[in-house]
């Protein structure tokens, strides 16, 4: 069940040619695969592309409709080898996956494929997940691209541009015999646009055509020594080829040409970035149109020396916009520069952050830096010496003047950092997060046996790092967890513990951790995290997942798998949420005498898409009138010592403190707010830590029965009366 479905928005991918399509990045890229004769797709889900994943699952109907072969593979590295069709085949094949990460996993598989070449068009979709809003290491998919010879498209962030990228990649890898990236940064995805339609094409060579005329071409294997021979193909072959198709399809573009003589040279993604600043600046009007020439790189990598010549050649200074280190595009121009024996400054990195998200501030600031050291701007030195008159409603005006007179700089310096304004916050759990009680159980367990090694994995479980947690000392990779205590083990004395999720599991953690552990006689714990979806990376079903799912086959169950690897301890924990077995069967993984590797399976289903599903059933049912029950947790403010042990361990969003009712107590009282979901954790965790008895459980009821109502009408009377009662009591003694 992956987070949000697309079964409506599917229906536009048979919109037919000269109808305007509207919708989202995602969804443009799919309709441009299959109106390029696209004949399979394979990926991996991972920001910002999941949605890419789940919108090829909704569309499975129209993919069987035109004979597309589609996976959800098992890892980056499945999607990437799925290429290998293409190299015999003249099939047009596509494969996503979060980018560096993913590249970086399906380094083998791009590599060999690389090398050997292809004879249909291959497209590798990457993710690009670098700046504010990345989950990962900060690196960029450039330098693969460069080290492989790989053609690197970075489109302008707007929909007729994606889908045009998505065409011309295909076309650029069959007329250079060389696989395509096409890099999707976040802005792209989910950017909201309209784009005219094109006719939707079956494949011309399809999946079953191959089959049944199996092909080899020995010199496409990377073996010597056609392995030699490849590197010089790339060299006097492709990339001229490549070169020379960028040129007569005109993918690069040239705007406000012969304007000045200074310009900008941008790779396309940071297109609508750059447009924004030079609109603040009065230099271009929210259309686009720019009063400063521009070069935008719509393809990053190789970068034509002819074009830059020609846009260089008559500028006294190119500013080059590049996010991240190294800077490769700017290392790059500067050769060709050179090479070209050409005079013009090139500037870059020397006015722009070295490293960090580019975002319109940023872009901005070093954009004013460049044009007011060319004297196209006036300097801010002066600008901002002089007084802005801004009208504000607030501020008494002038007798003069209709508009008060305000200092900018005096207005800026006198706000307060933000920093300082708000507390920091950690990431944390979802509300009723099952995995919570897990690390709870942990922290219980530190107090009786020390604290242990953590090795972490990637996924929602590595919030554990964190307060109130703070578990965890490395993490290594997806489903690595297992692997990266493979050092820190011994026979004798504490055990390290690994920390994986079910996805991860699936994805690499069953052999490069479990089966390792086996092979090399571990004597280490790895807990394996089992919710039943991917939920990292959006709630996909993966082969563990309970659900049943009309495509997939699911209900393979994780124990069974590991003990086929030969692990003899196993323990499964069929409801997380039960703090005293989640406690027991931890205690006896890290004290048991058994030898060999332990492993714990804990099981509960990830609340968010748990609330998902069961949400949509009450709401329906609430239409009905049907009879709806709620379960709520409490804190009696009269019991609570205001201890707050409960969030210490606990760290829910729903519980937080409020102030204590007892005029003679100062400390706050825990409280839980309405974004409980009942999972009951808070109680439990009181318990199980020999805490205090003031939490309580209620259950709502909307729309009860007769009885129910009945026995309500009897209650609320007598609740009433202790109640008054109980005023009374306390207004006698007050004073």
């Amino acid at each position: 069940m992956a987070e949000r479905s697309f079964a409506q928005e599917v229906k536009k991918l048979n919109l037919p040619a000269g109808e305007v399509f509207s919708g989202e990045g995602i969804l443009a890229v799919t309709k441009a695969l299959l109106e390029s004769g696209v004949a399979y797709v394979a990926g991996y889900q991972g920001a910002p592309i999941s949605h890419l994943m789940d919108v090829l699952a909704d569309a499975q109907p129209i993919l069987d409709q035109y004979g597309i072969r589609f996976e959800n593979s098992a890892s980056e590295a499945t999607a990437a080898a799925t290429l290998a069709a293409s190299v015999n085949y003249p099939l047009r094949g596509a494969v996503t996956f979060k980018a560096t990460v993913g590249t970086n996993v399906a380094s083998d598989a791009l590599a060999n494929l690389a090398s050997g070449g292809v004879m249909g068009g291959a497209l590798i979709i990457v993710g690009e997940d670098y700046g504010e809003g990345s989950s990962i290491m900060q690196e960029r998919s450039h330098a693969f691209a460069m080290k492989s010879q790989m053609w690197l498209l970075d489109p302008r962030p707007n929909l007729p541009c994606i889908v045009q990228a998505v065409k011309d990649g295909f076309d650029l890898s069959e007329a250079s015999n060389t696989p395509v990236m096409l890099q999707m940064r976040i802005r792209s995805c989910h950017v909201h646009g309209q784009f005219v339609s094109g006719e939707n094409r079956a494949p011309a060579f399809t999946v079953q055509d191959a089959l049944e005329n199996p092909q080899r071409d020995i010199d496409r294997i990377v073996l010597p020594p056609a392995s030699f021979l490849h590197e010089k193909e790339k060299i006097h072959q492709r990339w001229p080829a490549a070169i020379r198709f960028i040129r007569e399809r005109g993918l690069n573009e040239f705007f406000a040409e012969g304007t000045r003589d200074v310009g900008i040279a941008l790779q396309g993604g940071n297109y609508n970035t750059l447009i924004r600043a030079l609109n603040q600046l009065g230099l271009a009007d929210v259309y686009g149109n720019s009063q400063i020439p521009l070069y935008v790189m719509n393809v990053a990598y190789p970068l034509v020396d002819e074009e830059l010549d020609r846009f260089c050649r008559d500028k006294r200074a190119v500013l080059v916009l590049e996010e991240g280190q190294p800077n490769f595009v700017e290392q790059n121009i500067a050769s060709i520069l050179r090479q070209l024996d050409l005079g013009t400054r090139l500037h870059g990195k020397d006015l722009l952050p070295l490293a960090g998200d580019y975002n319109t501030a940023t872009v901005l600031a070093g954009l004013r830096a460049f044009l007011e050291r060319y004297e196209v701007l006036e300097p801010e030195s002066t600008v901002a010496a002089r007084q802005v008159r801004i009208p504000m409603a607030s501020v008494v005006p002038d007798v003069v003047n209709a508009a008060p007179v305000v200092n900018v700089a005096q207005a800026t310096a006198s706000a307060p950092p933000l920093t300082d304004a708000i507390h920091a916050r950690p990431p944390g759990f979802c509300t009723g997060c099952p995995e919570r009680p897990i690390f709870t159980a942990m922290k219980l367990i530190e107090r009786e046996l020390g604290p242990h090694h953590v090795s972490a994995d990637i996924g929602c479980h590595l919030f554990s790092i964190l307060p109130p947690f703070n578990l965890g000392n490395t993490t290594m990779g997806y489903g690595l967890g297992g692997a990266s205590t493979s050092a820190l083990n011994s026979k004798e004395g504490k055990r390290a513990i690994a920390v994986m999720g079910d996805g991860g599991f699936w994805h690499n953690g069953l052999t490069s951790g479990i089966a390792n552990s086996v092979f090399n006689q571990s004597n280490n714990l790895t807990i394996v995290v089992d919710n039943s979806y991917t939920s990292a990376t959006g709630g996909q079903d993966i082969l563990s997942s309970t659900a049943l799912n009309a495509t997939r086959s699911t209900g393979h169950d994780i124990e069974n798998a590991v003990k086929g690897v030969g692990v003899k301890w196993v323990k499964t924990v069929r409801r997380t949420y039960d703090l005293k077995a989640m406690t027991a069967t931890l205690r006896e993984a890290l004290t048991t005498k058994t030898p060999g590797p332990k492993v714990l399976i804990a099981q509960s289903e990830c609340m968010l898409n748990r609330q998902r599903r069961e949400k949509q059933q009450t709401r329906k049912a609430l239409e009905k009138g049907e009879r709806v029950v709620r379960e709520r947790f409490g804190v009696d403010p009269d019991t609570c010592t205001g201890d707050h042990s409960c969030i210490r361990l606990s760290g829910c969003p729903s519980l937080s403190i409020k102030p204590n009712p007892d005029p003679l107590r100062t400390d706050p009282v825990a409280t839980v707010i309405n974004s409980c979901v009942g999972c009951g954790l808070c109680g439990e965790v009181s318990h199980a830590a020999v805490l205090c008895p003031s939490f309580y459980r209620a259950r709502i009821v909307t729309h009860p029965g007769r009885k129910e109502r009945l026995l309500e009408a009897l209650r609320r009377p007598l609740i009433n009366w202790l109640q008054r009662r109980d005023a009374r009591r306390i207004a006698r003694y007050s004073f």
